[in-house]
């Protein structure tokens, strides 16, 4: 009895081993960055209609040929505005509007936005995810005094992970926007 049950073991792993077929195929994370050639940034000045776009184009995204479109953030000293983001992957035909993405896949994206020196804007979410962790499509910046600066936008990609931090995840979108508010 003990014999026939060790030769059943024994074929029984010998079958399991010979079903077991490797199809050659990497397997591929299923939520990869994602491409993005266009990051437009668009200030509305509170209290007006009056809406001002910048933007930064790069036609083979991050890395190749050079940006084509990199424009200076020009802002009002002592001003509040109502701010939105807007990305595209031009290089596809039609434009895909990654904008749109972001918003279905809020909770594994998180826009940071870093003024240096800091007193020259002040940036607060307007948006938060299902978790209720800030997103960064839209939120209120407001300019202190004349100066003239930096304004980091990282975009991070962050599935699985997103906490509310920077920490966790990759960068889609790693800008230093020239800064200028006078």
């Amino acid at each position: 009895m003990k014999r026939n049950l060790v030769w059943l073991l024994l074929i029984g792993t010998a079958l399991s081993f010979t079903n077991c077929k490797d199809s050659g195929d990497a397997v591929e994370p299923d939520d990869e960055n994602e491409l993005i050639t266009s990051v437009t940034l668009k200030f509305t000045e509170q209290g007006t209609s009056t809406t001002t776009s910048f933007s930064y184009k790069d036609a083979d995204g991050d890395g190749g040929n050079a940006a084509t479109q990199f424009d200076t953030i020009a802002l009002k000293p002592n001003k509040t505005y109502t701010m939105t983001v807007e990305l595209l992957d031009e290089s596809k035909t039609p434009t895909d509007d990654i904008t749109k993405e972001i918003k279905e896949k809020a909770d594994e994206h998180l826009f940071i936005f870093t003024p240096s020196p800091a007193t020259l804007l002040t940036y607060t979410y307007g948006d938060k995810d299902k978790n209720n962790y800030p997103i960064g499509l839209t939120g209120k910046a407001v300019t202190g005094a004349t100066g003239i600066g930096k304004l980091t936008v990282q975009l991070r990609h962050q599935p699985g992970a997103k906490n509310g931090t920077p920490e966790p995840g990759s960068d889609d979108v790693n800008l230093n926007f020239n800064l200028k508010v006078q």
